[in-house]
């Protein structure tokens, strides 16, 4: 039959297999999870009304400036994911195409991942409580604390959460502001020890970071070329691995000791 068509209209015969084959690659839901810089939220503020931080049996001292943990948001586990949508995304340093199974575990509903994802937050807050206290040498008996994040989960925020206990405690040791009046913002696990650890998505995380504002960004140092891959004009990376090293990193900023200020 097609040696009988001229030749224009046998190759467009031919192609229509090819045609219809891309068409239903271009919709067919596909293994990835787009990403893109979510919200920031100042630990030394409030969330809904209501002080993110409280704390009682210990003298608490006001603050000025911001200690901002940062998310990403991603498309849901159930959420299909196209051609279109990660060719879009390729393109673009605001977003991140990631697979599906290195966000969400596999076979898992959005209401058990959610739910796993608010008991890692429960975790993380309780050790970043007893990183910023052990690291102050204050009873974890005595001295209570209560931490307030609506609508956030996962461990990434431990880290901000430490800081902001020992800021409102301590400050930085001489009676002035941990984060000397800047907006800081930063990401990073901690463990009740103070160690610090990796996370993902931190190149939007950055964006988000000085989208709010911020001119300073703590990162756990393993990550250290994956924030400076899409990293923000104007905003200063300080690599960490524990608490002690962010304290002293910020104490250094805030008293002009750029010299014992770590760099990316």
């Amino acid at each position: 039959m097609l040696s009988r068509l001229s030749r224009p209209r046998a190759l467009a015969v031919c192609a229509l297999p090819v045609v219809a084959l891309f068409a239903v690659a271009g919709l067919a839901p596909l293994p990835y999870a787009i990403a893109q810089p979510g919200s920031t939220a100042d630990v030394l503020g409030k969330d809904n009304g209501q002080e993110v931080i409280t704390i009682s049996g210990a003298p608490v001292r006001p603050t000025e400036g911001q200690l901002r943990m940062t998310t990403i948001v991603a498309t849901g586990p159930s959420t299909d994911v196209d051609l279109g949508d990660v060719a879009d995304a390729w393109f673009r340093t605001d977003r991140a195409v990631l697979p599906k199974n290195s966000v969400y575990p596999s076979g898992k509903s959005d209401a058990e991942i959610e739910k796993r994802n608010l008991g890692q937050m429960k975790e993380s807050q309780d050790a970043a409580t007893l990183a910023a206290l052990g690291y102050l040498k204050l009873d974890p008996e005595k001295v209570k604390v209560t931490l307030n994040l609506a609508d956030v989960g996962g461990p990434s925020a431990g880290l901000l959460f430490s800081l902001g206990i020992v800021d409102k405690l301590d400050g930085d040791g001489s009676g002035g502001d941990l984060t000397g009046g800047r907006i800081v913002a930063g990401t990073g696990t901690i463990e009740p020890d103070g160690s610090v650890g990796a996370v993902g998505g931190v190149s939007l995380k950055t964006q988000a970071a000085a989208r709010d504002g911020a001119t300073v960004f703590l990162v756990p140092k393993a990550e250290c070329s994956d924030a400076q891959a899409e990293l923000p004009d104007g905003l200063r990376l300080v690599p960490v691995t524990a608490l002690s090293d962010a304290v002293a990193s910020l104490r250094a900023l805030e008293q002009g000791q750029e010299s014992k200020v770590p760099a990316c």
